[in-house]
């Protein structure tokens, strides 16, 4: 069965995005082992700039990522993926037996070392989101993504 970990910045804390993200982790367990990780964020603040608020996260991204996985950052200048390439994407690194890791930053982004790391950028959208709704929309597309190649109707 194929592993998916979302290695995400920050914790959901409003108790809807926390049953939305169950509710899909739910449903991508006939297709996946999903795993989600948290670390903490380090927020930029009057003596912290941007810059080192990434570079901390990096970090703390960086030492959790599986070994050998195909990891993938969600970013604001990686291309945008249809459901049917998500699908595509996922078939893919199946066959191949990847287990593929997901990467989301935190409010300033993914700090240079973490998209260095990265084998491919998606961006969830050209719109910005809040981090739990775009976790649960990374969530939500991965699901879509196996019921296009599982042939199932969801997607229709």
């Amino acid at each position: 069965m194929m592993r998916i970990t979302v290695l995400a910045v920050g914790s959901i804390k409003e108790p809807w995005w926390r049953e939305a993200q169950a509710e899909y982790a739910r449903r991508l367990s006939p297709f996946a082992r999903l795993e989600i990780i948290e670390v903490e964020s380090f927020p930029a603040s009057a003596t912290v700039t941007s810059a080192q608020s990434m570079t901390k996260e990096a970090e703390r991204l960086l030492r959790r990522v599986p070994d050998g996985a195909l990891v993938v950052a969600l970013d604001r200048t990686g291309k945008e993926w249809s459901s049917e390439e998500v699908g595509g994407f996922l078939a893919e690194a199946g066959a191949a037996g990847e287990h593929v890791g997901l990467v989301i930053g935190g409010s300033d982004g993914l700090a240079d070392e973490v998209l260095a790391r990265a084998k491919r950028r998606w961006s969830l959208s050209r719109l910005t989101f809040p981090h739990e709704m775009a976790r649960v929309i990374l969530l939500e597309q991965l699901y879509r993504g196996f019921c296009i190649g599982a042939g199932k109707a969801y997607h229709k």
